[in-house]
């Protein structure tokens, strides 16, 4: 299975209850689907590059999450147009980081 980052930039000033369940439910999808969840960060609130308007309000801040996981492609697209419809998600982003694990780990680029 392929290993991707999902970078998920959520609303500033979420409860501390609703940013849980959106991080539960987004794992959780990846989880039940048979894939695999590596890592989960939180960021916390950072103000944002430019100006983001979502669901008729413009935001400055935001709140960035970062997880890791193995999955096949079709639960990364479901996974996409979940958070696309989520009120909390501003942006979210899927980078592909390799085909498998071991080649993620042994890339030479990276620095610990």
């Amino acid at each position: 299975m392929p290993f991707y980052e999902l970078v998920c930039i959520a609303r500033s000033h979420l409860a501390q209850s609703n940013l849980k369940d959106l991080i539960r439910s987004s794992a959780t999808q990846v989880l039940q689907r048979g894939g695999v969840v590596r890592n989960l960060e939180n960021w916390g609130d950072m103000k944002l590059p430019h100006r983001i308007k979502r669901h008729q309000e413009y935001f400055t801040e935001g709140q960035y999450l970062i997880m890791h996981f193995d999955a096949n492609p079709l639960i990364v697209q479901d996974l996409g147009k979940k958070l696309l419809v989520d009120s909390r998600v501003l942006r979210h982003t899927f980078i592909k980081l390799g085909d498998k694990l071991e080649t993620v780990v042994a890339r030479p680029d990276k620095t610990h």
